[in-house]
């Protein structure tokens, strides 16, 4: 018996069958041969398989882990720049309290590290005007205008920038933002952008039930030429009655992680 004191819960989201009302989940037919995808059409609720969207160590093509092959194409602006970057993870890894990860005060991730960190479960929304993304990091969403309108010449720096997409072949959005905030990063393993940044997100719909997702990144004032932040990511899609679960930056509960492990040895051995 609960006491007057307890909060109603809805299920965990790891219980299996069972979305996060506490409803079933009913899952797609699993077909023989994939059917064909729909044309014009990425709409629907994708999900990464496994970890593969989560990405601790940078961006999925360039891992932040030493090696030769992974080295991005920095200009001297660009090496300067990632000098200051302080990630917590990786191989310029430091504290949680010696970051300067913007992400760890709970400031917007924001574009294209959306896609590079973190990146769960996704809901694709279509409408005459736009496509509209629902992530799960951050509860956010992007507005992806498709009416023909260009980008803006001058823009207001944005956490997630100004994104205009269009269709070139029947399975293929190509999505080009420009406009990002620079106190953003590129991803987790600090690597910088400035106001030039300009990013092509490419979605291909290679069937009914699978999507991918290729991301480059070209800023001629960081990187001497543009590169392959993701190649060809794959989603799956999930049967309309999944739910999205939300996954938010508390500062109270950073607050008290920090508290707990942020700290340097010798300050923990003092107590």
């Amino acid at each position: 018996m609960h006491s007057q004191t307890d909060k109603p819960r809805s299920p965990a989201p790891t219980v299996p069958g069972l979305d996060g009302w506490g409803r079933p989940i009913i899952p797609l037919a699993k077909n023989q041969k994939p059917e064909p995808a729909p044309r014009h059409d990425i709409s629907g609720i994708w999900d990464p398989p496994d970890i593969v969207g989560i990405q601790p160590l940078g961006a999925g093509a360039f891992p932040d882990d030493g090696k030769p092959e992974h080295k991005l194409p920095y200009t001297a602006e660009g090496l300067e720049a990632l000098k200051l970057t302080k990630p917590s993870n990786g191989i310029r890894s430091v504290l949680p309290t010696e970051t300067n990860d913007p992400v760890f005060s709970c400031d917007p991730q924001g574009f294209p590290r959306e896609d590079l960190y973190e990146l769960r479960t996704t809901q694709i929304l279509q409408t005459a005007q736009s496509v509209v993304m629902l992530y799960t990091y951050g509860r956010v969403w992007r507005v992806i205008w498709t009416d023909g309108r260009d980008l803006p010449k001058n823009p207001e720096p944005r956490w997630y920038g100004y994104s205009v997409g269009k269709w070139v072949d029947d399975y293929t959005f190509v999505v080009e933002t420009t406009g990002t905030d620079e106190r953003t990063w590129i991803d987790r393993a600090g690597r910088p952008h400035s106001a030039d940044l300009r990013v092509e997100e490419r979605f291909h719909r290679a069937d009914r039930d699978h999507l991918e997702l290729t991301v480059t990144i070209d800023d001629p004032k960081m990187y001497s030429k543009p590169w392959v932040a993701l190649d060809r990511m794959p989603f799956n899609l999930q049967a309309p009655t999944v739910d999205v679960h939300e996954f938010i930056c508390s500062p109270s509960e950073f607050s008290e992680y920090n508290k707990l492990l942020g700290g340097s040895i010798s300050e923990k051995d003092a107590h």
